[in-house]
């Protein structure tokens, strides 16, 4: 059967660096999970703020990989709580958030549950339900590179890392 690609569709890699604007999270890895169906991001310091009649989660993220020193502050409005099964089999009552996600150039709303990962390697995992669109090829990771604006984040925080 021939197939061709969707001209919108993305060929993304298993790992792809991608950015929650809304967050104040330019650059942050994410490991491809087709096997979730909603996305999860690190996030701790998890607290709930009632403000002219909406709830919102205030949550802390450390957006990169074995690095605890870099904290990004966030706020976001609650969407739902919901019980999560891990790939442990372990349940687990998770806030739910929506916000947008930019991948591989196309902007997206999204929705992410907030858990601590802090023992995992990805602090991201982008699940089935965000990827419509995209096409994974298990054998390539960071296909669709960094942006510019990225690249300058991540250099200003390894900038800023050397003067502490």
């Amino acid at each position: 059967m021939d197939c061709e690609l969707n001209k919108e569709s993305k060929i993304i890699g298993w790992r792809e660096w991608a950015s929650l604007p809304e967050l104040g999270l330019v650059a942050i890895k994410g490991k491809i999970d087709s096997g979730a169906k909603t996305s999860s991001l690190h996030a701790y310091d998890i607290e709930i703020e009632e403000k002219g009649g909406k709830t919102y989660v205030l949550f802390k993220v450390h957006p990169l990989q074995h690095d605890f020193s870099v904290v990004i502050n966030c706020r976001a409005l609650l969407v739902d709580r919901r019980q999560v099964t891990d790939s442990g089999g372990h349940k687990e009552e998770r806030y739910v958030i929506r916000t947008s996600m930019v991948l591989a150039g196309v902007k997206k709303t999204i929705e992410l549950t907030l858990t601590n990962r802090e023992s995992m390697k990805y602090r991201m995992l982008i699940g089935r339900a965000a990827l419509k669109h995209y096409y994974i090829d298990p054998s390539q990771s960071y296909l669709s590179g960094k942006t510019i604006k990225q690249k300058r984040f991540l250099k200003e925080l390894k900038l800023e890392m050397g003067k502490a």
